[in-house]
């Protein structure tokens, strides 16, 4: 209502997505990520929403991404991997459905993972050296990726035209049985994430070894599908 108050006849369609319309969601503890479609014009007036978007940011609301009807139409052989995640778990709050209709080329959602996972694989490395081994920056470091590992599991899964699971622990295990990766890793680093496990100093560096060394599978996995 707040933003329909903002921008009326502009505001085409408010969409919540990720964790927030998915069994993933654990109250208190995930961010609300919304996707919110303005007219061109509307566009332009995005400080309307300054107070707005502070006001919710206080209540775990992350701020929207605030996007247009022609910039999604023109992005999607740019950013494909990024709408197939839009895509696997959402709701629209209001307006329109401008996610259910999107169709992808599969050689640009292909390109795209290929790109993503040699650009993650390089900052990884170089990430985990400037941690100089100190436990706490490797934990973090590793919670922080696994979103973007998992955004190109659902991409995989949408390039062998299979569903894609709305829940984490689903969709590793179905990506692992076509990647080949290990899964139990990425489940692993999913519960470290949650909180539900901790481990000790040299357990973190071990655990970090193998996830550096399943990256580099998943890179030879995806260069195989270029043929």
């Amino acid at each position: 209502e707040e933003y329909r108050g903002l921008f009326d006849d502009d505001l085409i369609s408010i969409i919540v997505y990720g964790s927030a319309a998915s069994s993933d969601y654990i109250h208190g503890r995930s961010d609300i990520n919304l996707l919110i479609v303005l007219t061109e014009e509307g566009i332009e007036d995005l400080d309307k929403a300054f107070k707005t978007v502070a006001r919710w940011k206080k209540k775990r609301v992350s701020t929207p991404l605030f996007l247009t009807r022609e910039y999604i139409e023109n992005s999607l052989d740019t950013f494909p991997v990024e709408y197939i995640n839009f895509r696997s778990a959402y709701r629209v709050l209001y307006g329109e459905d401008l996610l259910g209709p999107l169709n992808f080329r599969k050689e640009f959602v292909r390109l795209q993972c290929e790109r993503e996972m040699r650009g993650k694989m390089l900052v990884l490395r170089q990430a985990f050296l400037d941690t100089e081994g100190k436990i706490a920056a490797i934990k973090n470091l590793t919670g922080q990726s696994l979103k973007a590992f998992l955004a190109i599991f659902r991409a995989i899964l949408y390039l062998e035209d299979l569903d894609i699971p709305e829940n984490s622990r689903a969709l590793i295990k179905e990506a692992s049985k076509i990647t080949g990766v290990n899964r139990a890793i990425f489940h692993k680093l999913l519960e470290l994430k949650e909180g539900k496990i901790k481990l000790r100093g040299d357990q973190i560096l071990s655990f970090s070894k193998e996830y550096l060394k399943e990256t580099r599978r998943l890179v030879k996995f995806i260069d195989s599908m270029g043929g």
